[in-house]
């Protein structure tokens, strides 16, 4: 059998592909689908579909990402813990966590009022983490760096 690596219901982690080095992020096996907040959200229409260019709030006391630029994988409505249903972009990131790096598809929204930018959800999890709710802060993400354009 393969181990399985056990993560808590909060992390911080690594979103590369986006130059954040590390960010706070709630895992939530409930939940489907993963969702980063952004402060704004621009969309692009380009030959090969459309791109997104957003700011990621890394911390809740005013830390910023540098833009990001991101091809848009889709867009599709989502419901939240409450039932509401609301259009979302989706993207695909890079997600570093526990020394793992894979690829999950995450759609991006407004979460200012929620504790933590970055909820990751069941699929992104599935096959890869165990989570325990005893555990919290359990890992340390490597600081990923990446230059800006």
């Amino acid at each position: 059998m393969t181990d399985v690596i056990t993560l808590g219901w909060r992390e911080r982690l690594a979103l590369p592909s986006l130059g954040i080095p590390v960010l706070k992020a709630k895992l939530d096996t409930g939940a489907r689908s993963s969702s980063l907040h952004v402060e704004w959200l621009e969309t692009e229409q380009r030959d090969d579909g459309t791109w997104l260019r957003f700011q990621v709030r890394t911390t809740r006391k005013g830390g910023v990402s540098a833009p990001c630029l991101a091809k848009a994988t889709g867009r599709r409505a989502v419901t939240d813990s409450g039932g509401h249903a609301t259009e979302r972009w989706f993207i695909h990131a890079d997600i570093e966590i526990a020394g793992q790096r894979f690829g999950a598809e995450v759609n991006l929204t407004d979460r200012r009022h929620m504790l933590f930018p970055l909820l990751l959800g069941r699929t992104a999890l599935m096959g890869r983490f165990r989570v325990d709710p005893s555990l919290s802060y359990s890992q340390t993400p490597r600081r990923v760096l990446r230059e800006f354009p």
